[in-house]
């Protein structure tokens, strides 16, 4: 069985930092590659970062760039999402999510990936 567990989130000030974490289990991790998604109250899911089966490749969503880093453990099956300089903006349900990945550019729609965790709330007060 296929487990994807985020961890992490909190209630924090602008400018604050936050570590997310994804601990999976049940899957070969390191032949998947992993990906963050949030979804804020009324919005869509959106694309956040991904990274490739070995960290050697990463993708950000231009709102996120050089504020968050997306990292991966494969001998702990965990992959990070670090967040750093927070708005109120990133206050969102973050998830993790991953695919088999071999080749290719690394998958950034919700639809292109197989497992989801249940999420984790990020909250930014101004």
């Amino acid at each position: 069985q296929v487990q994807l567990v985020e961890s992490g989130g909190g209630l924090v000030q602008t400018g604050a930092s936050l570590r997310l974490s994804c601990a999976a289990s049940g899957i070969t991790f390191s032949s998947y590659a992993v990906g963050w998604f949030r979804q804020a109250p009324g919005k869509e899911r959106e694309f956040v970062a991904a990274i490739s089966r070995n960290g050697g490749a990463t993708y950000y969503a231009d709102s996120v760039k050089g504020r968050f880093t997306i990292s991966r453990d494969n001998a702990g099956n965990t992959a990070y999402l670090y967040m750093s300089n927070l708005k109120p903006e990133d206050t969102a349900v973050f998830y993790c999510a991953c695919r088999e990945w071999y080749s290719g550019a690394l998958p950034r729609a919700d639809y292109q990936y197989m497992y989801w965790g249940q999420g984790t709330q990020v909250t930014v007060s101004s």
